[in-house]
């Protein structure tokens, strides 16, 4: 994971708790350790029953705060069946 990441990983899983999001992982370039300054952040979450898309949009505008970062949140649940071994697969647990 990179240094991005790692540094903010404590504040992240804080910002993903407060809206009640689970599992927070990594994917893509920052999951790999290629991305570079222009990379986005692309987070996986669990979204519990009784939490709305609403959630992973305020975690989505938070962590861009923090960042300074695009930012990217996808709920596991809505993984196309095609894909969802190899997300998994490729996703780095925060």
């Amino acid at each position: 994971m990179c240094a991005l990441i790692e540094s903010h990983r404590a504040e992240i899983c804080a910002l993903a708790e407060r809206h009640g999001l689970r599992d927070v992982r990594i994917l893509g370039s920052m999951a790999r350790r290629d991305a570079d300054e222009a990379s986005d952040v692309a987070l996986l979450v669990t979204l519990p029953a009784g939490r709305t898309g609403l959630a992973l949009g305020a975690l989505l505008m938070d962590v861009q705060d923090l960042l300074d970062r695009r930012v990217q949140v996808v709920a596991e649940r809505s993984l196309h069946p095609a894909l969802r071994e190899q997300v998994l697969e490729e996703a780095k647990i925060l």
